[in-house]
């Protein structure tokens, strides 16, 4: 009888959890209009983000209800623990501000703070990738159906956002599921999450709204398609871009179902992170680098000063990724001594051999 009661409490927190974020997202004019908008696949059939979504939170939930009425052992879900906290949060916020909740109470919000923020932008972005994957994938098609056409017009025109999209793809898959799932079977359970304010700060900087904010600060020069006069420059520069973003998204399919922003779910050496403590993070930054470049020499034509402020602006967005770095160190290290193991096997944050 304890284990019909627990399953219909996990139910009912989890619908009460889902409600109110679609209530706060169809509430919010940002995020009214971020998810009013449509994507065109090649035979001109659109999809709304609020259909992306509204199909997959319909198919999320479903599974959820699955999984909680078939648990063999049900136990108290996060939701349950994250309306504690709130509740606790309400009625007594100064003991809480004090640190008077329990360890779960904390868990349970920081994680449903964390899977409501990310997971519907990377469902959204999920499916966008593919739709402009496919639609330069058929572009690509009927491109080598004309024998006549040279290798740097394919590249051009859909070779090389085939490729890219392509790569994000893998990367934005492996996030999206590690946002929604985590199973004890999978050993992919959120252990913790980094409590601070400066971690949490640093990492939604980074990501939509608060992005907004930091171009505006720093300003923003780099294209994900930088374009060389030189045709052999032109192809060495975007295929090292595209080398680095594979690098970027290698170590998303290291982390592979435990992929998240802000959370302990179990220290990984595999991949890419063999060499380097932050390889994602250093090949985006150096990915943009690249992408700068064009902007870069147009200024340093025209004006100096515009050139030290693009360069500038690209250190500023490189140094909130090293911020990124050190926040998620400090959260691991301070709930984990197998990431101080770690440490002293991969010395280097960034470069190896020298930081």
């Amino acid at each position: 009888m304890s284990h019909i009661r627990q399953r219909f409490h996990n139910l009912s927190a989890t619908a009460i959890i889902i409600a109110a974020g679609w209530m706060f997202y169809g509430l919010v004019p940002y995020y009214q209009q971020f998810f009013s908008q449509q994507t065109t696949l090649f035979n001109g059939w659109e999809i709304g983000h609020w259909q992306i979504l509204q199909t997959a939170t319909a198919g999320y939930a479903l599974l959820l209800a699955i999984f909680y009425l078939t648990e063999r052992a049900p136990r108290m879900s996060k939701s349950i623990w994250c309306l504690r906290a709130l509740r606790r949060l309400l009625t007594s916020p100064g003991a809480v501000l004090r640190g008077g909740w329990s360890y779960e109470e904390r868990l349970g919000l920081l994680t449903l703070l964390l899977k409501f923020f990310f997971a519907p932008l990377m469902l959204v972005w999920l499916v966008d990738h593919v739709i402009v994957m496919v639609n330069n994938g058929v572009g690509l098609t009927h491109q080598f159906g004309a024998l006549s056409t040279r290798f740097l017009d394919v590249f051009n025109a859909n070779g090389y956002w085939c490729l890219f999209q392509l790569i994000l793809f893998l990367d934005v898959f492996f996030y999206t599921v590690g946002y929604l799932v985590e199973l004890p079977g999978l050993k992919n359970e959120i252990r913790s999450v980094d409590p601070t304010w400066l971690g949490w700060g640093v990492a939604l900087a980074c990501y939509p709204p608060f992005n907004g904010l930091t171009n505006q600060v720093l300003g923003w020069h780099s294209t994900d398609f930088p374009q060389f006069g030189n045709p052999a420059v032109h192809l060495a520069a975007n295929f090292c871009l595209l080398g680095l973003m594979g690098v970027y998204t290698w170590a998303s399919v290291a982390l592979n179902l435990r992929a998240s922003n802000l959370t302990h779910r179990g220290i990984v050496a595999s991949g890419p992170y063999r060499f380097i403590r932050h390889p994602a993070y250093v090949c985006k930054n150096l990915a943009w680098w690249i992408g700068l470049q064009p902007a870069l020499w147009d200024a340093l034509h025209s004006s100096p000063i515009a050139a030290v402020l693009i360069v500038g602006s690209m250190c500023g967005w490189s140094f909130i990724y090293a911020l990124r770095a050190l926040t998620e160190e400090r959260h691991l290290r301070s709930v984990d001594d197998e990431y101080d193991r770690y440490r002293q096997r991969v010395k280097y944050r960034f470069i190896p051999g020298v930081i």
